[in-house]
């Protein structure tokens, strides 16, 4: 255990045990940073009450047992414990976590199964920048799991069944196979869409077909089947052009789509009819979970078939959960959607339970997406009004991250490698670094700045520490230090540099990844305190000393790589 932070919290644990008895071993000792020492604890202050002392007595009594931390213990003001940390306890750390493999990141002793659903594009329609914070946050969290060493099962649910898909696939018969395939390939499904909307709106025979195809499909008609794959293969041909530009991790194994649970729904049904779950409303099938109403505090329906005997999404959603508890064996279920659909999601969770689908070891959570707002503080739209495709936002990324890195010494063919990876790690990380359930301002010019909490200045960071290896002649995995602390900034570097693996453990429990991407700021701006203060080449530079300031920017490399690629953002070896 290296994390300063967990180490001192098991210390303030054991002498509260030793001062007060048994029983208060287990109190949260309330330690966070602090700007008079390393850390503050102030358990004194929250057990005064219950021990009926004065809290500077309880912080002093806690004080005289702390007789095995490494470093010293302050009692200050009232009754707060200034801890801080021995230069040589946290070199010896920084040394450990250089020498581990995984850089402090400890293995779950138990590993899950954690099924994650995000992206989710309609097959029907293009992907807009609504699609964007499901699809980087799903696998932000999808690779940080992988890391721990969970297995992760992505699970990208599709919209690509029901009735649309009657007037869609008559709409390809229209236009002809190659120019329909043409035009979602484009990723102009939106144009596809309207104009097939338009003629079932206004053409009675189209109409017609278009609800006659619709029953060919529910019964998997051959000729109907083979249509619909034609229409679905070119559209998931444009979803993976975006998913690689973008430099995510799904891939076409990863789909589950709507159609994939289309036998499962009736069968669905019957079991909630037996189990007395579900009730018939109004000719309708539905489920009361309780706690939820609606109008005059009428109990609010989950609508499981509709009175016409259609199914909507509840159907399928439960289907889902049925499917990945019992045939995928999940310990944990990730829903990476957005926050507006959260009643549908409680109810969907209270429903599956209620139907014993959902037992209590396993986990369920809506990760709820805000919204990505313009600059005038509503939903990011075109000055037109319409939904921005993801591929132009991402193509425009590149191309103003081509403008930043424009007078850069490299070649033509380096400079589009730097554009790509600066406009995509820009957009990405400034989705990640807030909270995924808050909403952002998309703001390009501030998301490409090579200054302040970006992408770019991390990048741009592990990119100076690679030239520094350089200019040195130094693998990075030969500096091994051993790592010594004189400076005070070789010591704020190295005691960040310790939480690495907690933050990460602390990402996957929390479903947060804008933790790892404060975590990794904060590494950033303690490197930057470090390389304008610690001169590492420099002929001047004892060898200890050099060695050991190399040792910290392996460590400060390793980190920083490994944190943005569990993130999704690619870094660039030169900037």
């Amino acid at each position: 255990m290296t994390d300063p932070q967990l180490v001192l919290t098991e210390r303030v644990q054991q002498a509260l045990a030793a001062a007060f008895g048994t029983e208060y071993s287990d109190a949260d000792p309330l330690i966070r940073p602090s700007q008079f020492a390393d850390y503050q604890a102030n358990v004194a202050m929250s057990l005064s009450k219950r021990l009926r002392r004065a809290p500077r007595e309880v912080a002093q009594a806690i004080a005289d047992h702390l007789t095995d931390l490494p470093g010293t213990v302050e009692v200050s003001g009232p009754g707060f414990l200034n801890l801080t940390l021995s230069d040589d306890w946290i070199a010896g750390q920084a040394g450990e976590v250089l020498r581990d493999p995984r850089s402090g990141v400890a293995p779950p002793s138990s590993p899950q199964t954690v099924v994650i659903d995000y992206s989710a594009p309609n097959a029907a329609k293009e992907m807009h920048v609504g699609h964007l914070r499901t699809t980087i946050v799903g696998d932000a969290l999808a690779r940080v799991h992988e890391h721990l060493g969970n297995r992760v099962v992505r699970q990208n649910h599709l919209g690509d069944w029901g009735t649309p898909f009657g007037m869609l696939i008559e709409h390809l018969l229209d236009i002809g196979e190659k120019a329909a395939v043409a035009q979602l390939e484009a990723g102009e499904g939106n144009a596809y869409y309207q104009a097939a909307r338009v003629k079932f709106d206004s053409d009675p025979e189209f109409n017609r077909r278009a609800r006659t195809r619709v029953v060919t499909l529910q019964a998997e008609d051959p000729e109907t089947m083979r249509l619909w794959h034609i229409f679905m293969d070119a559209t998931v041909r444009y979803f993976n052009k975006v998913y690689t530009q973008l430099g995510v991790t799904l891939t076409n194994d990863d789909i589950a789509g709507e159609s994939m649970y289309n036998p499962m729904l009736a069968q669905v049904c019957d079991e909630l009819t037996e189990r007395g779950v579900a009730v018939v409303s109004d000719g309708a099938l539905c489920v009361f979970p309780p706690g939820y109403t609606g109008r005059e505090d009428q109990p609010l329906p989950f609508m499981i078939r509709k009175s016409d005997g259609g199914y909507g999404y509840a159907t399928t959603d439960l289907a889902t959960i049925r499917y990945r508890v019992q045939e995928l064996k999940a310990d944990r279920l990730l829903y990476v959607i957005g926050a507006t659909q959260a009643l549908h999601m409680s109810m969907l969770f209270d429903s599956a339970k209620m139907a014993g689908w959902l037992p209590e070891h396993v986990r369920a959570e809506h990760v709820q997406i805000g919204s990505v707002l313009g600059g005038d503080g509503k939903m990011f739209k075109t000055r037109s009004g319409k939904s921005i495709k993801l591929l132009d936002l991402l193509d425009e990324a590149e191309t103003r991250a081509a403008e930043v890195v424009r007078d850069s010494e490299y070649d033509e063919v380096e400079r589009r490698e730097i554009a790509h990876a600066v406009g995509m790690g820009a957009v990405k990380y400034a989705d990640l670094s807030v909270s995924h359930d808050s909403e952002y301002v998309f703001d390009f010019d501030r998301m490409l700045a090579l200054t302040g909490n970006t992408g770019p200045y991390l990048q741009y960071a592990q990119a100076r520490i690679r030239s520094i290896f350089r200019k040195g002649g130094v693998d990075p995995a030969e500096a091994t230090g051993p790592i010594v602390i004189g400076h005070p900034a070789e010591r704020a570097l190295a005691l960040r540099l310790l939480g690495f693996g907690s933050v990460v453990a602390e990402v996957a429990e929390g479903s947060a990844p804008h933790r790892l991407a404060a975590y990794l700021f904060d590494v950033a701006s303690a490197f930057t305190a470090f390389f304008e203060n610690c001169p590492v080449l420099k002929d001047d530079v004892a060898p200890a000393t050099r060695a050991s300031r190399l040792a910290l920017c392996a460590l400060t490399l390793r980190v920083l790589e490994t944190g943005l690629d569990l993130l999704g953002v690619p870094v660039p070896e030169r900037m």
